[in-house]
């Protein structure tokens, strides 16, 4: 096991060398890369088990994992690993801001994996036949911060965000299906 810097609490695992395919969508797409701004986890972090594994599936810049592992929370992931294809050896549940343009491929597998999810997305995402089968098959709770959160842009300028997002949940036990939270 291999520890990044000084995140020692961030596992960066490569799984005997397993060779893995690239899901020929998960390839970088310049509106699916923005990072994880800090203040996005401070609605999720109260319902997060301190003692969950996190995998952080959709790794990105790295932001999001460096946030939770800052919180004490163990991190794995790599970002050559494909969530498609790959699933680590020890995790409790998945934590990740998906790339928007694959919402549904990203759910589906989430419920297929069958562990506790949380996935950061507009809430636009409720929309749509696909997404509404899968919630009405498994179920969804959403946390729904009570202001919009401005995503790390590639070059690291930007304005404000121009749609609301929550924390989509599954296997949570949350309280009530929708929960609403000051940021």
């Amino acid at each position: 096991m291999m520890r990044a810097g000084k995140m020692a609490r961030i596992d960066i695992h490569h799984q005997g060398g397993a060779e893995m395919k690239k899901y020929k969508n998960m390839k970088s797409r310049s509106s699916d890369e923005f990072g994880t701004p800090e203040i996005a986890i401070n609605c999720l972090v109260p319902y997060l088990p301190e003692s969950w594994a996190i995998w952080e599936c959709a790794w990105g810049n790295g932001s999001l994992a460096k946030h939770l592992s800052k919180r004490g929370y163990n991190v794995v992931g790599n970002p050559d690993w494909d969530f498609f294809t790959f699933e680590p050896e020890h995790y409790s549940c998945i934590v990740t801001n998906p790339p928007y343009s694959l919402n549904d491929e990203f759910l589906e597998r989430c419920y297929i994996l069958d562990k506790p999810f949380a996935l950061l997305m507009p809430l636009t995402a409720l929309e749509g036949k696909k997404r509404g089968s899968l919630y009405n098959l498994y179920g969804i709770q959403l946390i729904i911060p009570n202001k919009r959160i401005n995503f790390i842009t590639p070059t690291g300028e930007g304005g404000g965000a121009w749609f609301q997002t929550a924390w989509f949940t599954w296997k949570f036990n949350l309280q009530r299906d929708l929960i609403f939270v000051n940021l």
